[in-house]
């Protein structure tokens, strides 16, 4: 049964004027990485609450999520304007198909994002399931802006410890930058830049693809894979595409 838990913020962290993380310590039970959680705050007599995906692995502390103001919106401007030691509430039990649990083995794993949903990937790739299920993990990252590309030494940590299993391929499709690929994820897919990049082919019979992130990119993305023999993954009928959308 769903049940609200009082959290206090620990810290907040700006990665630009309107994309910021906020870390906090709340009582509540274990999740799996790759879940989210509602978090809410007491408005004009009203609990206003949104889900946002967690980007500490389950062992870690304090509880983080990563997300955009939303000009205009009910909560994600008041969050913004929180500051160490302010409450708030977190709605568990924690929630989301976007686990490991819920991935069938294959050789390759996949995981695009863009932009805030890097999240639940952080958490799932900070466990040691993944090096231990998959020979290879490619982790694809497409922000706007490079200022928009977060935890940049979070992954560069991942993929100093995981060399040899993890590709990291940057994104940045509003301006150049040095290393990322300047088209969206479902142009590199198209144009075979992505495969190309990774040096492993997206197919079938090797692969399972993790899509988290705006609606576009994911309608798109799944298509081009449909094209491909690739279907959506569920539980009574296998596939090889997990998604979580971003909206």
């Amino acid at each position: 049964m769903a049940e609200w838990r009082k959290g206090k913020v620990t810290e907040i962290h700006y990665w630009t004027e309107d994309l910021l993380s906020l870390r906090f310590d709340a009582d509540i039970a274990g999740f799996k990485a790759g879940q989210f959680v509602r978090i809410g705050l007491d408005i004009e007599g009203e609990r206003i609450g949104r889900p946002y995906s967690l980007v500490n692995s389950p062992e870690e502390r304090p509880l983080e999520i990563f997300f955009n103001i939303v000009p205009g919106g009910p909560l994600s401007p008041r969050l913004a304007g929180l500051g160490r030691g302010d409450p708030l509430w977190v709605n568990e039990p924690a929630s989301g198909f976007l686990v490991l649990d819920e991935i069938p083995d294959s050789l390759h794993l996949w995981m695009l994002a863009t932009g805030t949903a890097i999240g639940p990937f952080l958490s799932i790739l900070k466990t040691e399931a993944p090096w231990q299920r998959f020979e290879k993990i490619v982790l694809a990252y497409s922000v706007r802006r490079a200022a928009e590309m977060a935890y940049r030494d979070t992954i560069s940590e991942l993929v100093s410890d995981h060399a040899d299993q993890l590709e990291f391929i940057p994104f940045v499709t509003r301006e150049p930058l040095k290393g990322a690929i300047q088209k969206r994820i479902q142009a590199a897919i198209e144009s075979l830049e992505l495969e190309d990049r990774a040096g492993l082919p997206l197919t079938p019979e090797h692969s399972h693809v993790m899509l988290c992130g705006n609606s576009g990119m994911i309608t798109a993305v799944s298509a081009l894979l449909a094209e491909r023999g690739m279907k959506r993954h569920r539980r009574r009928e296998p596939g090889h595409v997990t998604t979580e959308k971003y909206h």
